[in-house]
């Protein structure tokens, strides 16, 4: 039996005193800000049958679904395709437009649309809903948590209301430990709803998003 809902969840705020575009690169744990938005994420559903969780390898997504799995008694299963997109910038202190004064950047800025800068949103896009449909396909009924990253969800969210996948990184909806929830209809996937449970601290937060 298919699961009933998908629960994209993206993970709470990242201790980054640095502020740089950290992207993949390893050891980027939760703030104990971001430890508290993965424990609202997880008790706002806390009258759903969850029944399977996954998470992206990355620590701050393990660290996010970590409250699920102990709230719902759930092993957290590591799904390598709902990770973060790599991308040039990582590892700098990328700010738009500034970074337009630097030369070594051009090359990566010259097609948005792609972008150029890192993995394509086709390829986000497909890797995401093949991850999302087997998740699906494979559950015993119930509903299942994904714990993922703002690009990947986005691109979801996007493509399922077919929106055009290129877009204004500063206008995404999708903020620190948001829900994004999907039904299957038919063949194909549609969006449920979309709720932020740690809405009351997003103020307080730092949020450097992705390019």
């Amino acid at each position: 039996m298919p699961a009933d809902l998908i629960h994209l969840v993206r993970h709470g705020e990242v201790h980054n005193p640095d502020r740089i575009l950290y992207g993949r690169l390893p050891g980027y744990h939760l703030s104990e800000l971001g430890h508290r938005m993965a424990d609202l994420a997880a008790v706002s559903l806390a009258d759903r049958p969850l029944s399977a969780l996954y998470a992206s390898p990355l620590l701050r997504a393990q660290e996010s679904a970590q409250p699920w799995a102990e709230r719902y008694g759930l092993p957290i299963v590591t799904e390598e395709r709902i990770i973060e997109p790599a991308n040039w910038f990582e590892g700098s202190r990328f700010r738009f437009p500034q970074v337009l004064g630097n030369p070594r950047a051009w090359p990566q800025l010259i097609n948005p649309l792609k972008p150029s800068w890192g993995e394509a949103f086709v390829s986000v896009e497909a890797r995401m809903l093949e991850a999302i449909d087997e998740a699906w396909a494979a559950a015993a009924g119930g509903e299942i948590v994904m714990v993922s990253h703002q690009l990947p969800i986005v691109m979801v969210a996007r493509s399922v209301k077919k929106m055009r996948l290129a877009h204004d990184p500063r206008r995404r909806r999708c903020t620190l430990s948001s829900i994004t929830t999907l039904a299957r209809e038919g063949d194909r996937f549609v969006e449920a709803d979309y709720q932020e449970p740690a809405g009351e601290l997003l103020a307080a937060s730092i949020d450097l998003g992705a390019v």
